[in-house]
């Protein structure tokens, strides 16, 4: 094939504002917006019809219908039971890793006493009740059920269910149901709920609930969720959007993206394998290059070129690496290239540098970090023990990834007694007046009133 090259934005002996820096990086487009129109009757008829219309659209859209929208027991035991020896061991390395990472991250009670007698506690308490969408199309996602499950188990979440589209390539016993590897390792988790539901309707039937029936006459309670996490395509997206005034969300997910600030001693057979890996997901996947480095650039393109002779997904990888969401960026220098990646925010940010961990102590925006030459953005998809779960598009500049805070809420309990509250009653009544609300003043006045 011929020599292929990664577009070039070109920084070098630029000065930019922090909006025009952005405004000059390569990023892809995802307009949830337009597609919103389409998705909002999806989500109106699923809230007023339950699981029928899911089950409907379902077959519309993927051309399968389940018998049930829960799967049997019996399909999740006998995928656990099937599944390969080697992916089960890697499964539960994935998962003892992920739950170690996860455990430093539950929350304590905190209890502070801001005058005697007065004392304000935060109580962390678990959302009640969660739904984990797992995504079908261009690949399996296993590891996905690790990343959302594990932290909301350590969270303490009480009760959680799966969907996931159910396939229509199954053979045998698994046909119409979610991918057999998604069964075990929810089976391998401890989760005993999975539904057979997947696109909007199924973040619609999470939210609204329903009843369900194998058709024998026996209905079983859809019971809603009162969060929903998990990655999808526009379509989950914008009915995540639609549904965030019925349950809690986690983020509107956009396509995977990975920079990587790079000088000149890194491998660009590295650099190169790793671009290609996050292209491997979606033709609209984002793969960047930061550095001040043109021969590294030029040698990263050689080994594109003789990596992509031999890639499986090689037109998919083709389309993500050549549309407008993904370049190599000059820069004058690596200072710069620091900025440039702060600027850019990316879910997953590789650093291959002299002094990688000096280099990422100063990275201030970032999904998740990889330090160094033998940390890969694909060892954080399954064992480094992060979650994969991660801010797109900029986001991580203000947002974070999924955690076991995500699925926790705080709530402040406060206990003033008599002495204590009558201490700063002038100052209620004083700020109660100052906002014109002077019912607020009252309430605390009344109780001293003699």
């Amino acid at each position: 094939m011929a020599t292929f090259c990664m577009p070039r934005v070109d920084l070098r002996e630029r000065s930019l504002s922090a909006a025009e820096l952005r405004a000059a990086l390569p990023r892809g487009g995802v307009d949830v917006d337009a597609v919103v129109p389409t998705v909002r009757p999806i989500v109106d008829d699923v809230a007023e019809r339950g699981a029928t219309a899911a089950l409907e659209y379902g077959e519309r859209f993927d051309g399968v219908r389940p018998d049930a929208v829960r799967v049997p027991a019996a399909a999740l035991t006998a995928a656990l039971q099937t599944l390969d020896a080697d992916v089960r061991a890697a499964l539960q390395v994935a998962i003892d890793r992920t739950r170690a990472v996860h455990a430093d991250q539950r929350r304590t009670d905190t209890v502070t006493e801001v005058a005697p007698g007065a004392v304000v506690t935060e109580r962390w308490l678990p959302v009640d009740r969660v739904g984990l969408y797992v995504p079908g199309g261009n690949a399996v996602y296993p590891s996905s059920v690790v990343m959302n499950v594990v932290p909301a188990q350590i969270a303490g979440v009480s009760s959680l269910v799966i969907a996931s589209p159910p396939q229509r390539s199954n053979t045998g016993a698994f046909t119409g149901l979610p991918h057999p590897t998604i069964l075990a390792a929810a089976a391998l988790l401890g989760v005993t709920e999975v539904w057979a539901v997947g696109g909007a309707q199924a973040i619609a039937l999470l939210a609204y609930g329903g009843t369900d029936t194998d058709g024998s006459g026996t209905w079983t309670e859809l019971a809603p969720v009162d969060m929903i996490t998990g990655p999808g395509n526009i379509y989950v997206t914008a009915a995540k959007r639609i549904c965030r005034a019925q349950v809690g969300i986690d983020a509107e997910a956009g396509p995977t993206e990975i920079a990587i600030l790079a000088d000149g001693t890194a491998d660009p057979a590295h650099v190169a394998a790793d671009l290609i890996s996050q292209a491997e997901h979606d033709e609209m996947a984002a793969s960047v290059l930061v550095t001040a480095s043109t021969e590294l650039a030029d040698a990263v393109d050689a080994a594109l070129t003789e990596q992509l002779a031999t890639t499986v997904h090689r037109e998919r990888v083709l389309t993500a690496l050549a549309g407008p969401q993904s370049a190599t960026v000059l820069v004058d220098d690596l200072d710069t290239g620091v900025r440039v990646v702060n600027a850019y925010g990316a879910e997953h940010l590789e650093i291959q540098t002299a002094d990688a961990a000096g280099v990422a102590a100063r990275i201030r925006s970032a999904g998740a970090i990889f330090v160094g030459a033998y940390a890969p953005v694909s060892l954080g998809d399954y064992c480094a023990g992060s979650n994969h779960v991660l801010p797109t598009a900029g986001s991580a500049r203000h947002s974070s990834g999924l955690s076991v805070q995500t699925f926790l809420r705080g709530i402040h309990v406060i206990e003033y007694t008599e002495a204590a509250l009558k201490e700063v009653s002038g100052h209620v009544q004083a700020l109660a007046a100052a906002e014109q609300l002077p019912a607020h003043g009252e309430a605390v006045r009344r109780r001293f009133a003699r």
